[in-house]
């Protein structure tokens, strides 16, 4: 019965509450507030606080390397208190908590106090992700992968929406005004995810050590490892710098530009890359992906151009979040144990190495540091090389059935943003 409750939309027509759409847009709006706003507003507004609020280039690496700490604190206090996903009055004082951390920053010019911010967004943010995927994957695991894909859109959504605001509150307000509007960008998105169901309580599961593998997937596994952290390093460099970047050699107008279009390119990728996994491996796509954000990443340190800023935001944008759901999705096919928790441990702490391992670099401005973190990239790339020898293709997913499910394209996509 529940399934046809109906409420009136704004337009008059009725929409099922509990119908998947309706999911969707909840799980979106969350995702689009926790990761595109509370994380990631950070990166079209540090220019305006490089100029106008004398933030330095170091100490704006270490903001950022504060709010990639508390989001790996965030992602382990969802694994050691698993109640946490399962609540929905976590979700809404996570949402009211990040949209308060990001009211406070224009209310201080304290270095310190903007540090211990951003460390409780990352937490916050974290959760939120946590809370929202899960969810996603509880309620629409039976459903065709596009649709949960859409929903993981949000995170994009989100970038577009922050990267807009900038770009139009630029010229006519400050560092401060442009805060306190995404604090109220994100308490709006915190408005329609309010009612977002979290994850159910999964049933017992019978035969649990069937997924543990039959032969050693340690060679596989381990070059996994190695790519996706190293991926963690370079992909956060550029979502932290890119921006900043950009507008050293561009009209203003281009940086804050380039994000939204990094935004719209994030939308449809988790579903488009979905959909391109019925046609190649994983491995093979893992690879192409790399390389192509490795290109993206290095094209505004090898060219000034406007058309070369717009193409590297449409390039990075289109595989952030496919790489990640890529690199998950393997690691499950491997089967290999708590391989979602061990890949999202390594691609934290290669968040939070980025910004301090390119910090020495800043003083000579952006393009060293993106240049190093397209060579990191690279290697990242390299590494997922390996998993192209001998991979055990036939070591398919079994998470929904006998076969493998069109879903388990995205199923690893919780962990995917923390998993960035």
């Amino acid at each position: 019965m529940s399934a046809r409750i109906q409420r009136p939309s704004a337009t008059g027509t009725n929409i099922p509450v509990n119908s998947p759409w309706a999911h969707v847009a909840r799980a979106a709006a969350a995702l689009a507030a926790g990761m595109g706003v509370g994380r990631f507003v950070y990166t079209p507004i540090l220019p305006l606080m490089h100029a106008q609020a004398g933030l330095s280039a170091s100490a704006g690496a270490n903001l950022a390397t504060a709010n990639y700490a508390g989001y790996l604190v965030g992602a382990l206090m969802g694994i050691l208190a698993p109640a946490l996903i399962r609540s929905p009055f976590a979700l809404r004082a996570c949402l009211v908590a990040l949209t308060l951390t990001l009211a406070g920053m224009p209310a201080t010019h304290s270095t310190a106090v903007w540090l211990v911010l951003r460390l409780l967004a990352g937490i916050a943010s974290a959760l939120i992700f946590v809370i929202a995927a899960n969810s996603l994957l509880s309620h629409l695991g039976e459903h065709p992968a596009q649709l949960p894909g859409w929903a993981f859109g949000g995170v994009g959504a989100g970038i577009a929406l922050s990267g807009l605001l900038v770009l139009v509150l630029r010229t006519a307000a400050d560092w401060q005004a442009v805060w306190w509007a995404s604090a109220a960008l994100c308490a709006a998105l915190a408005a329609v995810s309010w009612n977002l169901r979290p994850e159910r309580m999964p049933p017992p599961v019978e035969g649990a050590t069937a997924r543990r593998p039959r032969t050693s997937t340690h060679r596989w596994f381990g070059a996994l490892f190695v790519s996706y952290t190293l991926e963690g390093v370079g992909y956060i460099v550029a979502g932290t710098f890119l921006v900043a970047a950009i507008g050293q050699k561009s009209p203003g107008w281009v940086g804050a530009g380039a994000w939204v279009l990094v935004g719209l390119a994030a939308v449809p990728s988790a579903a488009l890359w979905a959909r391109l996994g019925r046609r190649w491996s994983r491995p093979d796509l893992l690879l192409a992906a790399l390389v192509v954000q490795a290109v993206g990443i290095a094209l505004p340190a090898v060219l000034g151009s406007v058309a070369a800023a717009l193409l590297s935001a449409l390039l990075f944008g289109a595989t952030f979040i496919g790489v990640s759901t890529l690199a998950l999705a393997t690691g499950d096919q491997l089967r290999y144990p708590r391989s979602v928790a061990l890949l999202t441990t390594g691609y934290s702490v290669g968040q939070i190495l980025g910004p301090l391992v390119v910090a020495p670099l800043l003083q000579h401005g952006y393009q060293r540091a993106l240049l190093l973190a397209a060579a990191v990239v690279l290697a990242a790339a390299l590494a997922s090389g390996v998993l192209r020898i001998g991979f055990p293709h036939h070591m398919a997913a079994v998470r929904h059935g006998a076969s493998e499910s069109p879903s388990t394209a995205v199923d690893a996509a919780p962990a995917a943003l923390g998993s960035g």
